[in-house]
């Protein structure tokens, strides 16, 4: 069946997004949306067995089929339905229609649960309707999901308000931490960290083995999720041999600012490890057949 709009139909849309004339672009969008709605109705229905989503890379199809240990078929629809949906959400967002914004950003994470930058603006747009437990779930999801230390760092100083209102110094203190070193331009772990300097400065001589003792202990990982890191270096092998360094660098890159350089190699070493075990398995298997 033919796909519901092409990819010049959802820039031209954009492009009036990106000169700030919402106006414009929510008729055209939401034409895109229905015309999507309608695709999705008659060949995207989901099973006990198989599921549908907008994946923009290889990367992102495996990262969830770990994380999230789904078993069944995952299809890839050759269009970026999760795209519409965010774009739509942006527009409504600027014409301060938040309700309509955030009802279209769940199906943006439907679509891609990998993206986690649709989560961390979803959170928002949660708090901002005064649901603070559901910003504060999404934060946490992106924790165990992030992909880059960007995301992961805004995850934390998010988790890390939340702790500095409930007055858990300790776990504020350790988000903080993490946040910073995660990605030191983040403005919310900025202003997590001054506030906590200029209220709680006593937070300086808790140490990191009892603040992220008591990180842990609440329930958020102390460090974002190596299985996420694992996904990102098994393409990176995948890149190189396919003749894509580029990428491959990228992926590697990616993996190393997550978790830190010394954690990045000791996967890439079990991996090199594990596939060289595979490689001299699948020899000797060869050996035997030819025997």
């Amino acid at each position: 069946m033919e796909a519901p709009f092409s990819m010049n139909d959802l820039a031209y849309a954009e492009n009036f997004l990106a000169q700030d004339d919402a106006q414009t672009a929510l008729p055209l969008l939401l034409d895109l949306r229905d015309a999507a709605e309608a695709f999705i109705d008659t060949s995207c229905t989901p099973t006990e067995d198989t599921q549908y989503f907008s994946f923009g890379s290889t990367f992102e199809r495996l990262a969830y089929r770990r994380v999230e240990g789904d078993p069944r078929t995952l299809v890839n629809v050759t269009v970026p339905f999760d795209r519409l949906y965010a774009d739509l959400s942006f527009a409504y967002v600027r014409l301060n229609e938040h309700t309509l914004a955030r009802d279209a950003l769940m199906q943006a994470v439907r679509w891609n649960p990998m993206r986690c930058a649709y989560r961390l603006d979803l959170a928002e747009l949660f708090r901002f309707l005064g649901d603070t437990k559901e910003w504060a779930s999404l934060s946490h999801s992106v924790v165990e999901r992030a992909s880059n230390a960007r995301d992961a760092a805004r995850a934390y100083a998010n988790l890390g308000l939340l702790f500095l209102d409930e007055e858990n110094l300790a776990a504020a203190s350790a988000c903080a931490r993490r946040a910073c070193e995660l990605d030191d331009t983040c403005r919310t772990a900025t202003m997590l960290r001054e506030r906590l300097d200029r209220d709680y400065p006593e937070h300086a001589e808790i140490s990191d083995e009892q603040a992220f003792a008591e990180l842990e202990q609440q329930g958020v990982p102390a460090t974002p999720n190596a299985e996420i890191a694992v996904c990102m270096l098994m393409c990176a092998t995948d890149a190189a041999r396919a003749g894509n360094e580029q990428e491959a660098t990228r992926l590697t890159i990616a993996a190393r600012d997550l978790i830190g350089a010394d954690a990045s190699r000791a996967l890439i070493q079990l991996i090199r490890e594990s596939d060289a075990e595979l490689a001299s398995e699948h020899r000797e298997e060869g050996r035997h057949a030819e025997a």
